[in-house]
């Protein structure tokens, strides 16, 4: 007879407990980079809706800026660092493949022998990233878990690109996962579409550009880093016509009418987008609309948390609001679910 392999007891529900943000230092207006781009503060604006972005000075890297918001999500929680079993940190713009950040965070925040990955899933990041840890907190295998959202995308900009160089931007959030006696965390909607990956990518892999600069230093001349580039025309035709269904599977399968929501927190992609999807779900007057995105750029993997505590820090929406999340971005990927928000730190 085989041996009966034991399971750990399952938790019932989960729930975001803290969450922490990092802003970085410098403030880049849109009057610091028209120039090179040959465009306007009225076009980004009309464009897109960003006013300013936040690039990341040299300190201020992946797993600083990590740090800084998981102790503020600790912090906010009421949870010690000791009693964090897993991390898990979604980022596209770690430039080293290994270690992962997730295990030089856990490290730096005083954690030993604390399991931890890394995730990348573009701008849907942090949702599957919190999908993966609500359900290692109900299926038993974790009692707490820590989950960042981090880019450093203005490393990966080049800095004429009239489609980009406006749009991206750096910064850190977190939120602390944990069991709960209601559930916080409803059931994820994700998914991913590999035919359009031309829509959003990196236009050169790692080994295309080492031939390059091997190339160039035996010709005396040069080569550029990989840049991110964007079709805008196709990300925005997708976001508009598709992810509404998104949304409506999300709310569905928490069992969670439009109706009852009180927040709802987009990726910061792009205002057009966030109004699109506003109109096509009928949301409410009475539902706060995250428009973080005004101040701080498209953050990717890191806007929904950031977009979450600068709801919560304004008071258009407070703690145990019901909110509705949607991560999407370069894959195409996307993912979404409905959640309690959780507690921030004062001040």
């Amino acid at each position: 007879m085989p041996a009966q392999i034991a399971t750990a007891p399952p938790v019932t529900h989960a729930t975001t407990l803290g969450l922490g943000v990092y802003r970085p230092r410098r403030i880049v207006p849109n009057a610091e980079i028209v120039d090179r781009i040959d465009s306007s503060d009225e076009w980004i604006r009309t464009r897109s809706g960003i006013e300013a972005r936040r690039w990341a000075q040299d300190d201020e890297t992946i797993v600083a800026m990590s740090t800084a918001a998981a102790r503020e999500a600790l912090t906010a929680a009421n949870i010690p660092a000791e009693q964090i079993d897993a991390v898990i940190l979604a980022t596209s713009s770690q430039m080293v493949l290994g270690p992962s950040a997730g295990a030089v965070v856990a490290t730096e925040l005083g954690m030993h022998d604390t399991a931890a990955f890394d995730v990348s899933a573009g701008c849907a990041g942090f949702c599957y990233a919190l999908a993966n840890a609500a359900n290692l907190v109900r299926a038993g295998q974790a009692r707490h878990v820590l989950v960042i959202g981090v880019e450093r995308l203005s490393d990966l900009l080049d800095p004429t690109d009239r489609t980009c160089a406006f749009i991206f931007a750096d910064g850190a959030g977190a939120v602390v996962v944990g069991p709960s006696e209601v559930e916080g965390i409803g059931p994820v909607a994700w998914g991913s579409d590999g035919s359009q990956t031309s829509a959003i990518k990196q236009d050169k892999d790692f080994a295309q550009y080492f031939a390059e600069v091997a190339a160039a230093e035996a010709s005396g001349g040069s080569t550029e880093r990989p840049y991110i580039r964007m079709n805008g025309t196709a990300v925005f035709r997708w976001a508009v016509t598709f992810l509404e269904k998104a949304c409506r599977d999300a709310l569905d399968r928490s069992g969670v009418s439009v109706d009852q929501l009180d927040a709802f927190v987009p990726h910061q992609a792009n205002s057009r987008i966030t109004d699109a999807l506003t109109r096509a779900l009928h949301m409410p007057d009475s539902v706060a609309i995250a428009r973080d995105i005004a101040e701080s750029g498209n953050t990717s993997a890191a806007s929904i948390p950031m977009a979450m505590e600068q709801l919560l820090r304004s008071g258009a929406a407070k703690p145990g609001d019901t909110a509705l999340l949607l991560g999407f971005g370069a894959g195409l990927a996307y993912a979404g679910q409905v959640v309690t928000l959780p507690a921030i730190t004062a001040g």
